[in-house]
C-alpha cells in the first residue's frame, strides 16, 4: 500500500529541546442534519475559525460530516454526491485566508454506474484535508461495517491506501495518520500508518450510541495506541438522526492508553488538545476531562437528545401523547419535557369504562408536576357506539381482546385527530417488552410518529423512572412520577382486574428472555440450560416469531441497546424457523 502524504514543501523540523510545542489539534463535535450540506458547510467553517482562534493548527470533524451519517439512499442520488463535492471546495476556500491551518472533513465521493438490474460502485466514504484553500490529501475507509445498523457495502467500495499528512507550523509539524471509524477497531490500518511514517493518529467517527458504547470506543483505541506506540485523537458525532443517537464523547488518548482529553457526551463541543514532542516523540497534554459518566446518566441523555433531535429537525411544533397513569406514558412524559420543554409537551388522558380512579388521579398530578397542557376526553360514548354497531356481528361471542382493541383505537384516533390539528407529533408510549411480545394494538396505541421507549425493556422502564425520580439534569423538576404510578402492579385497563402479568410472564423473566434471544441470538435449548421454564421459553419465542408483522407497521423509535427492533432486526414476517 502506498502512503498518500500532504502536499508541502516544509520539512519536518528538529526539535530544538526535548520538550518542545508541536501541534495545537481541535476535535470538533458538531451535530449535523442528514441532508443539510449548506448548514453542515457552515458548521465546519465556524468551528474552525473557532479552533484556529484558540490556536489549533488542525481540526478534526467526524466521519461523514458534510452529509451527516447516515444519508442512506440519498448516496445513490448524483445530485446530492455533486453537492457534497461542491461543500468540500466551498470549505476549502472559506478557509483559505488562515495560514496553516489543516482540516479534516468526512464526506462521500465518487458514484457508480447503474442499471435496473445491476450497480458497480465506486463510490467512497472518504475523508479529505483541507489546507490553505487546496485538498491537499483524501483518504477513503477501508473496513465498511456491514452489522448491526450499518449498512456501508450497499453504499461504499473499500479503500485501500493509506493516508499520512503533515499538520502544524511550517517549524513543528506533525505526521498525522488519518483513520475513519472502523478502520481503527482493526489492527492493520493503524500498524500501516505508523509504518508509513505517522507520529499521531487521527480517528474520525460516526457510530450509534448504545448503552456502555463510548467506553467500549475507549478501551479499543487504548489497544490501538499500545500496538502502535502512538497518540491518538478521536473525534466523534454528536446527535440524533431518526432510530440512532451519537453521543459525541470525543476523546484523546496517550501512547500510555492515558486519556488526555474528554469531551462532554450529548453535546456539541469544539475541544482543543496540545502536544508537544518530548524524544522524537508526540505526547498530549492533558486538557478537559469530562468525568465518567453512569449508564442510567448516559441512557436518559440519549432518549431526551433522541428526541429533541426528530422533533427539532422535523420541524414539529411540539408532542402530544397519552397520559394513562400508567408508568410507561409517565417516564415519556419525563423524557419530552426534559428534551422539549413544558410548553412544548400535550398528555391527554381518555378514560375508558375500565380506568380506574387512581389513572385518573396520578395522571392529573404528574402533568400538574411537569407543567404541561393536560386535558381529559373520556373515550366512552365512542367505546358505547361501537360496541352498539358491532352489537349484530358479536351476538353471542365473549368480550375478548377485540373489544380492548377498540379502546385502544379510538384513543389513537382522538391523539391522531390532535396531531393533525395542531401540528405536534404524538410519541408513542410501547416498550421493548411489548414489542417482543406484541402486547401492543395497531392503530390504536402503536398510532403515531415516534417511540420514544421502543428500545427499553420492561424493567429498564421501572429503573430509568426511579433515576429520574432521584435526579433533575435538566432542570424540569425532581419527582416528576409520582410513587404509585412506579409501584402499581401495570396493567392496560382495557377489561375489569387486568394485570399485564395476567398475559405475560414475570417481566424480569420475559426480559431475560427477550434479551437472550432476541439480542444476543441465542437458542431456545441455551435458554433451557439456564434454567428458565420451558413454558415460558415457548411462549415468549413465539410471540417474538408471530408479531413481527406488527414490529413492521410500528413508528421509528430511539435505539439505546447493541440491537433493537429496528434497522439491525431484519426477520421474515412469513417464516416457519424457531430455535
Amino acid at each position: 500500500m502506498m502512503p498518500i502524504y500532504m502536499n508541502t514543501t516544509h520539512p519536518i523540523s528538529s526539535p530544538s529541546s526535548a520538550h518542545s510545542p508541536a501541534l495545537s489539534i481541535a476535535v470538533a463535535q458538531i451535530n449535523f442534519t442528514v441532508g443539510d450540506i449548506a448548514g453542515n458547510a457552515q458548521k465546519i467553517i465556524t468551528a474552525a475559525r473557532q479552533a484556529y482562534a484558540d490556536g489549533a493548527r488542525l481540526v478534526l470533524t467526524p466521519e461523514l460530516s458534510i452529509c451527516g451519517y447516515a444519508a442512506e439512499d440519498l448516496f445513490l442520488r448524483p445530485a446530492f454526491m455533486q453537492a457534497c463535492n461542491e461543500a468540500v471546495q466551498h470549505i476549502a476556500q472559506a478557509l483559505a485566508d488562515l495560514p496553516h491551518l489543516s482540516v479534516v472533513v468526512g464526506h462521500p465521493m465518487g458514484g457508480d454506474s447503474r442499471t435496473r438490474s445491476v450497480a458497480i460502485q465506486q463510490r467512497f466514504n472518504a475523508a479529505s484535508v483541507l489546507r490553505e484553500g487546496q485538498i491537499v490529501a483524501h483518504y477513503s475507509k477501508r473496513e465498511l461495517p456491514n452489522y448491526q445498523v450499518f449498512d456501508e457495502r450497499r453504499y461504499f467500495t473499500p479503500g485501500h491506501d493509506v493516508c499520512v499528512f503533515e499538520a502544524g507550523e511550517p517549524s513543528n509539524t506533525v505526521r498525522v495518520g488519518l483513520l475513519i471509524c472502523e478502520d481503527a477497531w482493526y489492527v492493520a490500518p493503524a500498524q500501516q500508518s505508523k509504518a508509513a511514517g505517522a507520529e499521531l493518529l487521527a480517528v474520525i467517527n460516526a457510530s450509534p450510541f448504545h448503552v456502555g458504547k463510548g467506553y467500549e470506543r475507549e478501551d479499543t483505541m487504548r489497544l490501538r495506541v499500545r500496538e502502535t506506540g502512538l497518540p491518538l485523537v478521536y473525534t466523534h458525532l454528536v446527535g440524533g438522526q431518526d432510530e440512532i443517537v451519537f453521543e459525541g464523547h470525543s476523546f484523546a488518548l496517550n501512547a500510555d492508553g492515558s486519556v488526555a482529553a474528554r469531551a462532554p457526551s450529548f453535546q456539541e463541543k469544539v475541544l482543543v488538545t496540545q502536544s508537544s514532542r518530548e524524544k522524537n516523540a508526540i505526547v498530549l497534554s492533558p486538557s478537559h476531562i469530562e468525568p465518567e459518566r453512569s449508564p442510567e446518566q448516559d441512557l436518559w441523555d440519549a432518549l431526551v437528545l433522541g428526541v429533541r433531535d426528530y422533533i427539532g429537525k422535523n420541524r414539529f411544533p411540539g408532542a402530544i401523547l397519552g397520559l394513562s397513569g400508567g408508568i410507561d406514558s409517565a417516564l415519556v412524559l419525563a423524557i419530552a419535557v426534559d428534551a422539549l420543554g413544558a410548553d412544548k409537551v400535550r398528555a391527554v388522558m381518555m378514560p375508558s369504562p375500565y380506568t380506574a380512579d387512581i389513572s385518573w388521579l396520578d395522571a392529573r398530578e404528574m402533568a400538574q408536576r411537569m407543567g404541561v397542557q393536560y386535558d381529559e376526553i373520556s373515550i366512552v360514548p365512542e367505546f358505547e357506539a361501537f360496541n352498539a354497531s358491532l352489537a349484530q356481528q358479536f351476538a353471542g361471542l365473549p368480550f375478548d381482546t377485540t373489544e380492548e382493541n377498540i379502546q385502544a383505537r379510538i384513543r389513537g384516533t382522538i391523539l391522531m385527530a390532535l396531531s393533525n390539528k395542531t401540528g405536534r407529533i404524538v410519541l408513542t408510549t410501547g416498550n421493548k417488552s411489548e414489542m417482543a411480545t406484541g402486547y401492543c394494538t395497531l392503530y390504536g396505541d402503536m398510532a403515531g410518529g415516534f417511540a420514544v421507549i421502543k428500545d427499553l425493556s420492561k424493567t429498564q422502564v421501572f429503573k430509568m423512572s426511579y433515576w429520574r425520580n432521584a435526579n433533575d439534569p435538566y432542570g424540569t423538576g425532581k419527582e416528576p412520577i409520582p410513587e404509585r404510578i412506579i409501584v402499581r402492579p401495570p396493567s392496560a385497563e382495557l377489561r375489569p382486574d387486568q394485570k399485564d402479568q395476567d398475559s405475560l410472564p414475570p417481566y424480569d423473566v420475559l426480559d431475560a428472555i427477550v434479551e437472550h434471544y432476541m439480542e444476543n441470538d441465542g437458542s431456545i435449548e441455551s435458554l433451557l440450560a439456564k434454567g428458565f421454564a420451558r413454558a415460558d421459553v415457548e411462549r415468549v419465542t413465539r410471540l417474538i416469531q408471530i408479531n413481527e408483522y406488527k414490529r413492521r407497521q410500528s413508528p421509528v423509535g430511539i435505539r439505546v441497546t447493541h440491537r433493537s427492533f429496528g434497522k439491525d432486526w431484519r426477520y421474515p414476517i412469513t417464516n416457519y424457523f424457531r430455535a
